[in-house]
């Protein structure tokens, strides 16, 4: 989970898309797709990206402190694994609008697709915990 956040932080960072923008009739200009919409640096992204990316770090990091509830952790999640297939479809999204004449994807791209696989792990692994601690349990 800690890998995931990691991922999503350092999606501010690195850009999912990048490529040539048409500007006016003949112009282009290149620019980056991130989360954040700064359009005064030659950077293009949606305020949607955004919010669903800050809610992936804020439940991610929620979730890792909230150890104890182990069955509101699991579906915390699953429902953070929902999100950031909704992330990577806001991306795809956002990177084939008509705005991009060409372009190519970033290391940003690789950093978002990352983010579910590791959430998958750790739904994986939380389950494997809360099998051992019932198994632990019996045992008592």
């Amino acid at each position: 989970m800690l890998l995931a956040l990691v991922c999503s932080a350092l999606t501010f960072q690195f850009s999912f898309y990048s490529g040539n923008v048409a500007v006016g009739q003949y112009g282009h200009e290149f620019r980056l797709l991130t989360p954040v919409p700064r359009y005064l640096n030659g950077s293009v992204g949606s305020t949607l990206i955004l919010i669903v990316t800050v809610l992936i770090i804020a439940g991610t990091l929620f979730n890792i402190f909230n150890y104890k509830a182990r069955s509101k952790q699991i579906w915390i999640t699953i429902g953070l694994i929902v999100l950031s297939l909704l992330n990577l479809f806001l991306y795809w999204w956002a990177s084939g609008r008509p705005d991009f004449v060409e372009g190519n994807y970033n290391m940003g791209a690789l950093l978002s697709l990352a983010i579910p696989i590791f959430l998958f792990m750790a739904v994986r692994g939380i389950l494997k915990d809360e099998k051992l601690v019932k198994s632990a349990d019996r045992l008592r």
